[in-house]
């Protein structure tokens, strides 16, 4: 493995938690094993790994990014990883205020209900 995979490893764990990311090495396949090595190295090793903005600005920029999307399973993977990122709920928020303006307002409001959802599984009060 590389440097740069080892520091993606490394982040990856900070921003999803141990347990996600032990969970999804242990599924890998060999069928899949390359594109968790490359997203590992350029998402995690790369993009996140970066010094020119915080983990809280990088995750509400992911949230945007993936809620524009219509990307539920990744939008709600990240919301539980603003326990690690540092953003909060009313980050979460303004996040996805942008994306009804930006991106259309029935992706931000089914993006809204996710975060409710997921917000309450975490225990925590939106």
């Amino acid at each position: 493995m590389t440097d740069r995979h080892d520091k993606g490893l490394q982040i990856r764990r900070k921003v999803l938690g141990t347990a996600h990311v032990d969970r999804a090495e242990a599924a890998k396949t060999p069928f899949d094993t390359p594109f968790q090595q490359m997203i590992t190295e350029a998402a995690w090793g790369t993009v996140w790994a970066g010094d020119a903005i915080t983990l809280r600005e990088r995750s509400m920029l992911t949230l945007a990014l993936l809620a524009a999307q219509g990307m539920e399973d990744e939008f709600m993977m990240h919301v539980r990883a603003t326990a690690n990122t540092g953003a909060s709920p009313q980050d979460v928020r303004e996040a996805l205020m942008h994306v009804a303006i930006y991106a259309g307002v029935p992706r931000a409001n089914h993006a809204l209900k996710l975060a409710r959802r997921v917000f309450a599984e975490m225990g925590i009060e939106v």
